[in-house]
C-alpha cells in the first residue's frame, strides 16, 4: 500500500498529475505510459483514462476547462505505452469542441483504439454565478463515521491499486455488499479525495465520477463492471477539500445498467454530473 504522504501534494505536483502527464510528439499527437496504479480488477479505470484524454484536450484546444465530455470505451486499456491523438472540430468565442482517441499496440504491433472522446471546452471562471436548482447535496455521515479500504473486514478484500491513491470513505448505508448483505438499492455514496492530499480540479472531477465501487455491488452482483459510454458535465471549479459523490442506478436490464453520479464540493455546490452505461456480469 502507498505510504502516507509527508506533505500535501498540490495541483500540478501530485501522483495524479504525473500519471496523467503526456509528452507531445507533434501537434495533436501525444505519448503516455498508462500507470498500473489506477487499475481495478486488472483494468485501467475509466475515469483515469478520461482524465488523460481531458488533459490532452486541455493542451490541444484554445479554451482551458472541460465542460462536457462523452467517451465511448471500445476495448479495455492496459497499463503501459499509449498514444493520444486529438483534433480540433470547432472553436468559437465561448466554447471549443474537439475529439481525442487513445490507442495502444496489440501483440502484432497494430494500433488498437481503446477510447474515443468528443468534448467541449470553455472557461469556468467566466461563467455567471447565478444558480437555479432543485438539486440537493447527498446526506453522507462525516468522514470519521464512514469507511475506507483499510476498514474492510479482511485486509485487502476490497482494495485495488486505485484505492491506495484515493481517499474514499464510503457511507455505511451503501456498504452492505462488503458484508455479504447488499441492499438491492443500487446506491453508492462516499467522500472523495486524493491520498496525497491534492485538491480536486476540473480534471480530477473526470476521475471522481467513476472512482466509487460499482452500484452493481449493492444490487448483489460482483466482479468487473466495464463502462461502455460515459458522459460528464463539469459545472464549476471545485472548492478545496474533500468532495461528496453520490451514484445511483435505477435500471438494470439486458445485462446493462446506468449509473448517474453527482459530485458536490465543500461549499455545497454541484460541481459535476455524469451518466454512464455499463455492462453487468450476471453469470
Amino acid at each position: 500500500m502507498a505510504q502516507a504522504a509527508t506533505a500535501r501534494a498540490t495541483v500540478g505536483d501530485s501522483e495524479f498529475d504525473r500519471d496523467t502527464a503526456l509528452t507531445r510528439r507533434e501537434p495533436g499527437v501525444y505519448d503516455i505510459d498508462l500507470s498500473a496504479g489506477w487499475t481495478v480488477f486488472g483494468a485501467v479505470n475509466g475515469g483515469y483514462l478520461l482524465a488523460v484524454l481531458g488533459r490532452a484536450l486541455t493542451d490541444a484546444l484554445p479554451h482551458p476547462d472541460p465542460f462536457t465530455l462523452s467517451a465511448h470505451y471500445l476495448t479495455a486499456s492496459r497499463p503501459g505505452p499509449a498514444i493520444v491523438r486529438t483534433e480540433l472540430v470547432r472553436t468559437g468565442r465561448t466554447l471549443s469542441t474537439g475529439q481525442a482517441s487513445l490507442l495502444q499496440y496489440d501483440e502484432e504491433g497494430r494500433e488498437v483504439e481503446r477510447l474515443r472522446v468528443l468534448a467541449s471546452y470553455g472557461d469556468l471562471d467566466a461563467l455567471p454565478d447565478d444558480v437555479r436548482t432543485t438539486a440537493e447535496p447527498p446526506a453522507i455521515p462525516p468522514p470519521d463515521q464512514c469507511f475506507g479500504a483499510d476498514d474492510a473486514p479482511a485486509p485487502g478484500s476490497v482494495s485495488s491499486p486505485i484505492t491506495d491513491r484515493l481517499m474514499l470513505k464510503l457511507d455505511p448505508a451503501t456498504l452492505g455488499w462488503a458484508l455479504g448483505e447488499p441492499s438491492g438499492k443500487g446506491e453508492m455514496r462516499a467522500w472523495f479525495g486524493f491520498a496525497d492530499g491534492r485538491d480536486a480540479d476540473p480534471l480530477a472531477l473526470l476521475l471522481a465520477v467513476d472512482a466509487l465501487p460499482p452500484t452493481a455491488f449493492e444490487l448483489g452482483l460482483t466482479g468487473w463492471v466495464p463502462t461502455v459510454e460515459l458522459t460528464v458535465h463539469v459545472r464549476c471549479r471545485p472548492a478545496p477539500g474533500p468532495l461528496r459523490v453520490s451514484v445511483t442506478t435505477r435500471n438494470l436490464a439486458g445485462g446493462f445498467l446506468e449509473e448517474d453520479a453527482e459530485v458536490w464540493d465543500g461549499a455545497g455546490r454541484l460541481v459535476a454530473q455524469s451518466r454512464q452505461l455499463a455492462r453487468a456480469r450476471l453469470g
